[in-house]
């Protein structure tokens, strides 16, 4: 059994494969302060009480573990729990990894190691080109040639981002609960801030996505994934597929390419 980690600013997500099936998964919150120890009992714990089958067993079966990290500091975090906690060394996501994925970034260390497995998923699970978008932290535009090629994207504040700032730098305006709204023109001050995030997001998915298809070719599939994903999907067509462990798929891609080197 293998299991997928993937550390983001926000959430940490993980999933326990058994085969291709995901037995279980949870979210937790990123916490730069915890321990590998705290760390380690609270998976631990979360798994056992997530999977489907006789849980404690396969907990116990685990015998993959594969990372992908945009938090350095608990990168080396994770590598001491999956050593300590589960007597693993860890298949880790970033440079000199085999992905069957030619990056073509200017620097292809730069890209994100979500933005990478993301796009392994992608090309594993759909006919290229592909646009991946990611609705987390950073609202991330992926693009896929039609040769299987990552050649780049672009970077937007997330929605919870954008809107946290705003509320902590217009004294008039707070935080809002995030749903969709019954109008674009908003008659109270939350309706218009939930007009703006919903509405306004969802503009931002079609223009991104007609930008891309211009030069990848209107055939692109487009893929939608992360925390945000559904309710910006209720308020646009764009989206053409959700995948809401496209990251997890990812992660086990990776390993299933890796794990005899």
């Amino acid at each position: 059994m293998l299991l997928a980690i993937d550390i983001g600013n926000t959430n940490i997500v993980c999933g326990v494969f058994d085969g291709d099936r995901i037995l279980g998964k949870a979210r937790i919150a990123t916490d730069h302060c915890k321990t590998a120890d705290e760390y380690g009992v609270l998976l631990h714990n979360i798994l056992i009480r997530r999977t489907e089958t006789d849980s404690e067993d396969a907990v116990h079966k685990i015998t993959a573990f594969a990372l992908s990290s945009v938090v350095p500091a608990l990168t080396s975090t994770f590598r001491i729990v999956a050593k300590t906690y589960f007597d693993i060394e860890p298949l880790v996501v970033g440079p000199g990894i085999r992905t069957e994925m030619p990056v073509k970034y200017d620097d292809p260390r730069q890209v994100g190691a979500d933005r990478i497995v993301n796009a392994v998923a992608g090309i594993n699970l759909y006919p290229a080109p592909l646009i991946i978008i990611d609705f987390g932290t950073a609202l991330t535009f992926c693009a896929i040639s039609r040769d299987k090629e990552y050649i780049g994207g672009a970077i937007f504040p997330g929605l919870y981002t954008s809107y946290s700032a705003l509320s902590s730098g217009a004294a008039l305006l707070s935080m809002i609960e995030f749903r969709k709204p019954k109008d674009a023109i908003g008659k109270a001050t939350d309706e218009s801030l939930q007009s703006g995030a919903i509405n306004g997001y969802a503009s931002v998915v079609e223009g991104m996505v007609k930008r891309f298809r211009a030069e990848l070719g209107e055939d692109a599939t487009v893929i939608g994934t992360g925390g945000m994903v559904d309710l910006i999907a209720d308020a646009t067509d764009v989206i053409q597929h959700i995948e809401h462990d496209l990251t997890l798929k990812g992660l086990k891609f990776l390993y299933n390419l890796n794990k005899d080197r």
